[in-house]
């Protein structure tokens, strides 16, 4: 029930409205936080709590950075002022004409005083702001006219929704700044995106202006984004004398600015300046192609004026290329460690931003047909930063006609098993359980506490263990002794003999835990307990067709196309079988095949955050049996939020999107309704 919102409530929302704004920034402008994660979900369910309950929403509460509708595109933007690019500079040289014709327009003999900054690699972007609020966000577009993304900038928390300053709030000014995505960033996404088998993005700038120009703010948010700001366009009710206090204005008003700002005198200054900047360059975050060297003075800006598409008193001195041309050796295939083939090119070894470069990821293989990549090519690669190096294109002209394709590979590289390629993928897989290129990940998996629960094989014994040639395959793990423990390192006696002991009890376990600990592709814990519901021993699932599986019905061509090519590689059944003639018993209380029936929780999707009265293992399995399935993420086909004490983020992500909110006590209720065949 809505209630009218007395003063005091809007004095508190208000008050934690600002102080939530301002642990925001600096969490995610100074890198500097002074509040902890679950201090800050306090303060922000109980400001989610006011605004629910009175319908009290300031536009710059954080509860609505994120949550606006998909568009169906975006519409124009006139910029008051000109967005133009800057004419380059490629060597120190050049830096110093454009010294010279600073002065020969200015007509002064007297040193120009400048500001050196680093180029940021992203998307530019312009903010408007009138009274203090953000009102428009838009694209360069041509520079004339950009593309509206308020929805999404909103989503990017280093973006003020309102200016914060003791000092002067303008009655309207125009930001002008850079949306960038940090290198780590970027690599965690390609990784993810080759694990999925999707093409990754080039560099950090399409990656960020792939985010940027989502028409679903939510993808916008699902990608870290930051935030740059360096200039402005039309400002009224503000005068700013110089880049200099330009930037001191945006630092006092809480706009993150560049990593590094120099002001220097004449040209001879500026070059030193772009030179600390160039030794640092390797050190940033972020992805950076150059310096801009500006005119520090705003009236001597005005007096300097622009071209048609260039400031005259601004220039972006580019660093050394991060591109060269070789030609390409050899294509072989690299495994990864979900199994993924990479192919990659082995390179005339070539000199890039001073380091030599003799290999080139090629991504993956409708990649390399896109761009028509063969052996012996000669290509155009490119190395930016800690980025792996790729081939941005292949000089056909060059092309002498001895030039071969490499075709898609039969079989691993690594180990000669069975490949996968599934229907609409990319990727191309290698289905052996016993890949020495994955061989370890695929261990310390089996042993987890999801699996096969072996306490005391974690990541570093694994390692040792792997090293010393004690284990490589998942037999190796019950054919260990004591004896051979006690060699190692880390290991006494009583330490050897719970390892011992540990694996011993792991060889009672359910046919569920076991499908999930062998690590098949696209079965995790909920799928390998469908598999257990449906079939009663691991032997029935020898050689499967996939129309079989597929017979289940939450189960979809890509999780059947897997499991048939797993439990239909010999290899992998003299793996299991090996297994079981060491003990391995995996008993199956899951199947009752004339007893099963839909659950009451069906077709439902249920999210599990903070602190339940049972462990969270428990209310898991609970739901399942009742047919419903465990997502560790809130979306808009989440059914239920099962929410316990100190619940994270997903619960106001839940709360945004309208989702059922209940206790543990109420999915017990929920549960015991299914005796009646009620549906809840």
């Amino acid at each position: 029930m809505t209630e009218t919102p007395t003063q005091s409530v809007k004095e508190e929302i208000e008050r934690l409205v600002k102080e939530l704004n301002y642990h925001g920034y600096r969490y995610h402008v100074l890198d500097s936080p002074v509040l902890s994660d679950q201090e800050y979900d306090v303060l922000y369910r109980r400001l989610r709590g006011l605004e629910d309950t009175h319908r009290y929403v300031l536009p710059d509460s954080p509860t609505q950075r994120v949550g606006a509708p998909p568009v169906d595109r975006f519409r124009k933007v006139d910029h008051s002022m000109p967005m133009l690019s800057l004419d380059n500079a490629f060597s120190y040289d050049e830096v110093r004409e454009f010294d010279k014709r600073i002065k020969k327009l200015l007509r002064t003999e007297v040193d120009v005083e400048y500001t050196v900054e680093p180029k940021y690699d992203g998307l530019a972007v312009e903010l408007t702001y009138r009274d203090g609020m953000l009102v428009s966000a838009s694209t360069r577009g041509d520079g004339y006219v950009g593309e509206d993304i308020r929805n999404n900038a909103l989503t990017i928390k280093s973006v003020p929704v309102r200016i914060a300053t003791d000092g002067v709030i303008p009655e309207e000014i125009d930001i002008r700044g850079e949306i960038y995505m940090n290198l780590e960033d970027f690599r965690k996404l390609n990784r993810e995106r080759e694990d999925k088998g999707e093409p990754p993005f080039a560099n950090p700038r399409n990656a960020a202006a792939g985010a940027v120009r989502q028409l679903d703010p939510a993808v916008t948010a699902s990608r870290r984004l930051y935030l740059v700001c360096y200039g402005i366009g039309t400002a009224r009710g503000i005068d700013l004398g110089s880049q200099a206090a330009l930037v001191d204005w945006l630092r006092q008003s809480r706009f993150p600015t560049p990593a590094v700002f120099v002001t220097a005198k004449g040209a001879e200054g500026a070059v030193d300046a772009i030179m600390k900047i160039e030794k640092l360059r390797d050190s940033f975050a972020f992805e950076t192609d150059g310096a801009v060297v500006k005119v520090n003075s705003v009236s001597l800006q005005q007096q300097l004026g622009a071209k048609t598409r260039e400031p005259r008193w601004a220039i972006a001195y580019k660093f050394q290329a991060h591109q060269a041309t070789t030609t390409i050796r050899e294509i072989r295939g690299s495994v990864g460690r979900t199994g993924v083939i990479t192919p990659f090119a082995v390179l005339e070894p070539v000199r890039i931003g001073g380091v030599t470069v003799s290999r080139s990821t090629l991504h993956n293989w409708d990649e390399m047909e896109r761009k028509d990549i063969r052996i012996g090519d000669t290509v155009i690669v490119e190395r930016a930063g800690d980025v792996i190096p790729h081939v941005v294109t292949v000089i056909k002209e060059k092309r002498t006609g001895s030039e071969e394709a490499y075709p898609l590979p039969m079989e691993c590289p690594v180990c000669g098993s069975t490949v996968v390629r599934e229907e609409g993928e990319v990727a191309v897989r290698c289905a052996s359980l016993y890949c020495p290129a994955q061989v370890q990940e695929k261990i310390i998996h089996f042993a987890s506490r999801g699996g096969m629960d072996i306490e005391g094989l974690g990541e570093k014994n694994v390692e040792l263990l792997y090293s010393r040639d004690l284990i490589g395959r998942f037999e190796d793990i019950y054919r260990l002794t004591k004896e051979d423990l006690l060699q190692l390192p880390r290991f006494a006696e009583k330490s050897a003999q719970n390892l011992i002991d540990a694996i011993e009890r792991s060889k009672n376990t359910t046919l569920a835990k076991f499908l999930f600990a062998i690590g098949i592709l696209h079965v995790g814990e909920y799928v390998a307990r469908l598999l257990s519901r449906n079939f009663r021993s691991l032997t029935d699932l020898y050689r499967i067709p996939p129309l079989r599986i597929l017979e289940i019905r939450q189960v979809g061509n890509k999780i059947a196309e897997s499991v048939s090519a797993f439990f239909g590689d010999e290899k992998n059944i003299e793996t299991l079988e090996s297994l079981r003639l060491l003990g391995l018993k995996p008993e199956n209380p899951d199947f009752a095949a004339e007893e099963r029936q839909a659950g009451v929780f069906e077709g439902m999707t249920f999210v599990i955050t903070g602190t339940l009265s049972e462990p969270r293992k428990q209310v898991e399995t609970l739901i399942e049996a009742s047919g419903g399935h465990v997502s560790s993420s809130v979306s808009a086909s989440t059914s239920y939020l099962v929410a316990g004490e100190s619940p994270g983020s997903k619960l106001a992500k839940a709360e945004s999107l309208g989702i059922r909110i209940i206790s543990y006590e109420e999915l017990l209720g929920l549960t015991t309704r299914e005796k009646g065949g009620k549906n809840p």
